[in-house]
């Protein structure tokens, strides 16, 4: 039978062998090789699958057009297309193009997002709110914000105000109802924790209610943004005139009065490289950082 020192070792080595094993799933998954070569590994495997993917769509779509399945007016050869965009970017017009599309989404979505966290702090605090307003909210989200375009060019004129004004309706409700998602997942103990501790009802919402329903509110920004880049590029396409500036949306509306489908799949191709820009850059580097601090995922 074992002697009572024995049975402590016995115990204290079992107690170290759980908390060994309890601070390796603690330890941050970051804590990898930095060599040279563990570094070339890892940038390959982010880089080179959209690159292959990039390339059997390209490939896809030059057997398609060398086929003639389809009219050259209808499906144009891929370097048809690269010429238009390459010209662009060859006069430095690309640049303009970006400019006045990027700046109007990203004004729009900050505008958006200062009308719409109040709203859905209203909305996920105020029963009568909620009921009130929020049914509304999710009627506007599911409404297509093109449907706004003519209303906002015979309120506005064709200036940027009609623009904005389209954006700011197709970004609000997306915005509003992600945050009241993410708050509606705070467990209900939080706020009272927090009450108890003395924390004013400012204090609860800025330290307490937004942290914890951070990760499902990014999830509506970044939709939030999708609806405000969809917006803008509807009411570019529509709403065209020289006083608004050539965008992205314009440029597409120039190719399809060209009747020249080149020029229609460049536009369409740069309006989906800045959706894919943004979201590589932005939301995804912020969902990332936001997860990995709640031990949420693994840092990649």
């Amino acid at each position: 039978m074992p002697q009572p020192d024995t049975q402590d070792r016995v115990v204290r080595a079992d107690t170290e062998s759980v908390g060994a094993g309890l601070d390796a799933l603690d330890t941050p998954l970051s804590d990898r090789a930095t060599g040279p070569v563990a570094v070339a590994k890892r940038i390959a495997a982010r880089v080179l699958p959209p690159i292959i993917a990039i390339a059997l769509l390209i490939g896809v779509w030059q057997a398609l057009w060398a086929a003639a399945i389809w009219e050259e007016y209808k499906l144009p050869a891929p370097s048809a297309v690269w010429s238009n965009i390459w010209q662009l970017v060859t006069t430095g017009d690309i640049v303009d193009l970006f400019w006045v599309s990027v700046h109007r989404a990203v004004i729009g979505f900050a505008i958006s997002l200062l009308i719409a966290v109040p709203l859905g702090l209203a909305i996920a605090n105020i029963k009568v709110v909620r009921r009130g307003i929020g049914p509304l909210v999710s009627g506007l989200q599911s409404l297509p914000s093109v449907a706004w375009v003519p209303a906002a060019i015979l309120w506005f004129g064709l200036n940027d105000r009609a623009i904005y004004w389209v954006v700011l309706l197709g970004a609000v409700p997306s915005i509003a109802n992600g945050l009241v998602s993410g708050l509606d997942q705070v467990p209900p103990i939080l706020p009272r924790v927090g009450k108890a501790l003395g924390a004013s009802r400012l204090g609860g919402i800025r330290y307490i209610l937004l942290p914890a329903a951070l990760p499902g509110f990014l999830g509506g920004l970044k939709q939030g943004w999708a609806f405000s880049w969809r917006s803008l590029m509807a009411a570019e396409l529509i709403a065209t005139s020289p006083d608004l500036g050539k965008g992205l949306g314009q440029y597409l509306h120039d190719g399809m009065s060209l009747s020249d489908i080149s020029l229609v799949f460049a536009g369409i191709i740069l309006i989906f490289v800045v959706g894919v820009g943004i979201e590589l850059l932005v939301f995804r580097p912020l969902e990332n950082s936001v997860l990995r601090s709640r031990g949420l995922t693994r840092s990649t």
